[in-house]
């Protein structure tokens, strides 16, 4: 099994990102714009078009707000076995380290899979980025 770990520094507050991450229907507006461009919750999952068009649907396992982390399934006629999970700790006062592991099958798939996660993360820091020079200038 394929299991893909990245980590990620965001300049924001730890109850900031928190607080847009748990949002589990609002990943293409307060996470990851551009990255994921719609989310629609389903029962116990969510529907979430890539900004490259993919559509996948994703089931939600766990939203643990005592320690940060959010857990999903990706269903993909593409996979066989997927689990990730996206956990954040507060770096600094202002800053946020996000790490975000994938579990998956088959093993070919491993490369694109890391190439969407750093598009994901590069996506959150971007938004993250902004919201901070927002902050610092109102």
């Amino acid at each position: 099994m394929a299991s893909i770990h990245r980590e990620v520094l965001l300049n924001a507050p730890l109850r900031d990102v928190w607080d847009a991450l748990c949002d589990i229907g609002a990943l293409h507006t307060r996470l990851v714009p551009g990255f994921v461009v719609d989310t629609k919750l389903e029962d116990s999952a969510r529907v979430v078009t890539f900004g490259n068009g993919s559509v996948v649907r994703e089931l939600i396992i766990d939203v643990d707000h005592e320690h940060h982390r959010v857990c999903w399934s990706a269903l993909s006629a593409q996979l066989t076995h997927h689990n990730a999970s996206f956990q954040l700790f507060a770096a600094t006062a202002s800053t946020t380290r996000g790490v975000w592991i994938a579990d998956l099958l088959p093993h070919e798939a491993a490369a694109p899979m890391a190439a969407m996660i750093e598009a994901g993360l590069a996506a959150m820091q971007a938004n993250f980025s902004q919201a901070g020079a927002q902050t610092q200038s109102s």
